[in-house]
């Protein structure tokens, strides 16, 4: 399977991501700079976290209108699988790729913290290898990570299905202390209606391994690989 990873100016967990398909996964990687228009025919694309275009205007805003995003805009509307975490996550929501817009976190601080989450959805490419209810301890470093769509938007997405993670305790309750950012709904990562576009504000890439302190963003990207049956994942969707 083929990874492609998308750098803007300003990212910063992208060698992460490389590393964790690479080097865990022993899958193909490779970069994709913002400026390219083709994908490279990678069967996945990322959208690391960082600081795209420094979040000038706000986060995402600039990226969203980058060469690469026409392309990654087809490919998603093909069926493709795209992957946004944090800042890829504001970028993914700037496109129209995902519903709702990433707000300020309601403490007015950048948050840098080990959290947990609870699974809502197995049943995505991304999430096949989890539990529903499954409780996740992943970290998260954000700004503005505090999810927010308007009351009909919000029905629609817990109709569909679309909420993938909610921010919890390690009980796996809701709370205003378990919601670090003051998400709406605890929302920490959501998926399009197809479920082949998942953005989440929690790096699973920094929670792979037992020397980063936890191994329970592994299986994110494990669960990709179970779609390679016949021929491009993207067609298993």
């Amino acid at each position: 399977m083929k990874f492609g990873i998308v750098q803007f100016p300003g990212s910063n967990c992208d060698a992460d991501a490389f590393y964790v398909v690479q080097q865990l996964l022993k899958e193909e990687a490779f970069y994709l700079w913002h400026e390219e228009e083709t994908l490279q025919n990678a069967d996945c694309i990322i959208l690391p976290g960082g600081f795209a275009h420094g979040d000038y205007l706000r986060a995402g805003a600039m990226a969203k209108i980058s060469s690469i995003m026409k392309s990654v805009e087809k490919f998603a509307e093909a069926g493709g699988l795209v992957l946004g975490i944090c800042n890829g996550f504001q970028i993914l929501t700037e496109a129209g790729l995902l519903p709702g817009a990433l707000l300020k976190n309601q403490c007015g601080k950048f948050i840098c913290d080990w959290i947990y989450l609870n699974v809502e959805n197995s049943e995505t490419p991304f999430t096949r290898l989890y539990k529903k209810g499954e409780i996740l301890r992943m970290p998260i470093a954000h700004g503005e990570g505090c999810y927010y769509l308007d009351e009909a938007g919000l029905e629609k997405l817990e109709k569909n299905g679309q909420v993938v993670f909610r921010y919890c305790d390690s009980r796996g309750n809701f709370s205003p202390e378990s919601n670090p950012n003051g998400s709406l709904a605890y929302i920490a990562g959501i998926c399009n209606k197809e479920k082949n576009v998942l953005g989440l504000m929690p790096h699973p890439e920094r929670c792979a391994e037992p020397l980063l302190g936890g191994t329970d963003g592994l299986l994110l990207f494990q669960s990709l690989l179970t779609l390679k049956v016949h021929g491009s994942p993207a067609s298993a969707l």
